[in-house]
């Protein structure tokens, strides 16, 4: 008997063996991929890709979906901090003082990006809170070790803010920018200045806490504290009014008005700078960062769609500004898809990509991969390229679509003609 259930135990063996399909992978060629030769510049694939065309630029694609917050990486902005005081140092924070001053008000404003908060506008609102998903990262010149992004400039022409004046306003000039500015092209530049000392002397000027963007650069003007470092919660009073002048720069407009695009950021009069403001300010005060108000804490989720939107069009210039986090492979990122999704939006991809069993993805839109990336379709699992663009932003190659194939099934891709496959290393 032992030897006939070793017997039976062997035959179970080789007919499991024998009758489990085997998985096997292949890469797409060249050809079923589509990939169009190093010549195409201009096919009407491209078309859709350019701004105003189809999905890939209506704002409303780039809105946060809560139940799949792993597609939604933070992105990281390259910034950089000028400080500048006349040539006898009296009208700033001194400098061996400012990098540390730095270092907290960065620390206030990402803390800012990072929580959130609920719309006070309209009273009783249901505005959603979605992530913000950007952040600041201090950025010095990438060839000097020594450079840590934090400049001081001594210039009695240039070192001071004039807010309102007919004759002496210079809050719109970027003489100073143009003079300081450090990889313009690359990196937000930030200029901290106070307010020309004849201007605080004047009981109709307000120095308060202001700002303006310009374009690649912002200046903001305060009555710097001196005891700055000795109060610990002080440097929290000015992350609203930088991140104010940064919303500027990624194409927010003013909140409280009709025409900012947005339809959950409600019109109000805009008096009330706080729920103590005077009479009816306990209800009407906001705290949206496009606001003008002392918190400037809250982002709508048509406000965080629109600046995303900006972040991921290869041909804006805010785009720039971020560190390209995508180009190179990061297996945290790596990316599954088991239901029935549709990419109407631009995309980085920082990992793989997989279709798994029963999913089933459309890309419309430009999506990259990191270098060495690849995007595979499990047996059971469709991918459909529909006037999309699958290539790689930085330079590179990523290595191509791999089809699973298990018994008689395998994985699906299917194109549309005017979908366009770029970059791709094994085809």
């Amino acid at each position: 008997m032992p030897h006939a259930s070793l017997w039976a135990a062997a035959c179970l063996l080789v007919t499991l063996t024998t009758c489990t399909p085997t998985i096997t992978s292949r890469w797409l060629t060249t050809d079923e991929l589509g990939i169009l030769p190093q010549s195409y510049t201009d096919a009407p694939a491209r078309q859709q890709q350019r701004r105003g065309g189809g999905p890939c630029f209506q704002y409303d694609q780039y809105t946060v979906d809560t139940s799949r917050l792993e597609q939604y990486p933070t992105q990281y902005m390259r910034v950089n901090v000028h400080w500048l005081n006349s040539r006898d140092s009296t009208q700033n924070v001194p400098e061996a003082e400012a990098a540390a001053w730095t270092q907290n008000i960065l620390h206030a404003m990402n803390y800012a990006l990072a929580n959130n908060k609920k719309m006070l506008l309209p009273p009783r609102n249901n505005t959603p809170v979605h992530p913000i998903n950007i952040q600041y990262v201090l950025t010095g010149r990438p060839n000097d070790p020594n450079d840590d992004g934090v400049y001081y400039h001594y210039d009695d022409s240039l070192y001071y803010y004039v807010h309102i004046n007919k004759k002496h306003a210079n809050l719109f000039s970027r003489d100073v920018i143009n003079k300081y500015g450090v990889q313009l092209d690359t990196v937000l530049n930030l200029f901290f200045m106070p307010h020309h000392p004849d201007s605080v002397a004047s009981r109709t000027y307000s120095p308060g806490s202001v700002g303006v963007a310009l374009h690649n650069a912002v200046k903001m003007a305060t009555r710097w504290r001196p005891d700055f470092l000795k109060d610990k919660n002080s440097y929290w009073r000015y992350r609203g009014v930088i991140n104010h002048e940064v919303g500027h720069i990624l194409g927010l407009s003013h909140a409280w008005t009709s025409s900012d695009g947005c339809d959950d950021t409600p019109v109000h009069p805009n008096r009330c700078y706080g729920s103590d403001s005077g009479p009816g300010c306990d209800s009407l005060a906001s705290n949206n960062l496009m606001d003008y108000n002392n918190l400037q804490l809250a982002w709508t989720p048509c406000q965080i769609a629109r600046a995303h939107l900006r972040l991921s069009d290869p041909t804006s210039h805010q785009r720039k500004l971020l560190q390209p986090r995508w180009c190179d492979y990061d297996a945290t990122q790596d990316l599954t898809i088991r239901d029935t999704q549709v990419w109407e939006n631009m995309r980085d991809l920082r990992g793989h990509l997989t279709i798994a069993a029963g999913g089933h993805l459309t890309i419309r839109c430009r999506t990259s991969l990191p270098r060495g990336g690849i995007i595979t379709i499990e047996p059971g699992g469709t991918l459909i390229l529909d006037g999309g663009r699958l290539h790689q932003d930085c330079g590179g190659t990523w290595q191509g679509i791999q089809i699973m194939t298990e018994g008689q099934r395998s994985g699906l891709f299917e194109r549309t003609p005017d979908a366009v496959v770029a970059d791709v290393a094994n085809g």
